[in-house]
């Protein structure tokens, strides 16, 4: 059952969402928000989330709203993390990754053709990512599906990871996809 994201095969990804990086993409606030739910899901559902961070000498540290979620930040220095550690970090039992990131044609891209390379089923979440301009987006995002890693919502994956309204998780994650800004 590859086709569906299972929890307890996953771990998140969040690429590159540093403080000097952010004000640049465009729709920042809402890629935030975006990957906020989906990593703050990934935390109450024990799911490991891993972040990356491009040269943060300079771009800086992950923001804040993300980075209390990461368990572990890689610093890097190739456009693939994959390259810095991140293959190690996400571990051999993960085998389902689900990634979103900055800037989307440049590190997130590098990064998920990485891991697919490397053997991982990959969910990349679209609304969370961004790059400066949205034609580089959407054509990052058409590439990584023609390479095989499957476009998904927020909500797509949250509800993937639950499975049924019968997961003890179930109320308390509806309750954050109902207090979610609108278009996360």
């Amino acid at each position: 059952m590859d086709d569906i994201i299972d929890a307890q095969r996953s771990c998140m990804v969040l690429v590159d969402y540093q403080a000097r990086l952010m004000p640049a993409i465009a729709g920042a606030q809402a890629v935030i928000d975006s990957a906020a739910l989906i990593a703050h899901a990934a935390r109450e559902l024990g799911i490991r989330a891993v972040a990356t961070e491009q040269n943060p000498a300079r771009l800086g540290a992950t923001v804040a709203p993300l980075q209390s979620l990461a368990g572990a930040t890689i610093a890097k220095t190739h456009f693939d993390a994959c390259e810095d550690g991140l293959a190690d970090a996400v571990g051999g039992d993960a085998r389902h990754i689900v990634i979103a990131g900055c800037e989307s044609h440049v590190c997130l891209l590098q990064t998920a053709l990485g891991l697919l390379r490397r053997g991982h089923r990959l969910w990349v979440v679209g609304a969370a990512c961004g790059s400066r301009r949205h034609s580089e987006h959407q054509l990052a995002m058409q590439r990584l599906a023609q390479a095989g890693a499957v476009i998904v919502s927020p909500e797509m994956v949250l509800f993937e990871w639950l499975r049924s309204f019968e997961h003890a998780q179930f109320k308390s994650l509806h309750a954050l996809i109902k207090a979610a800004p609108l278009g996360s």
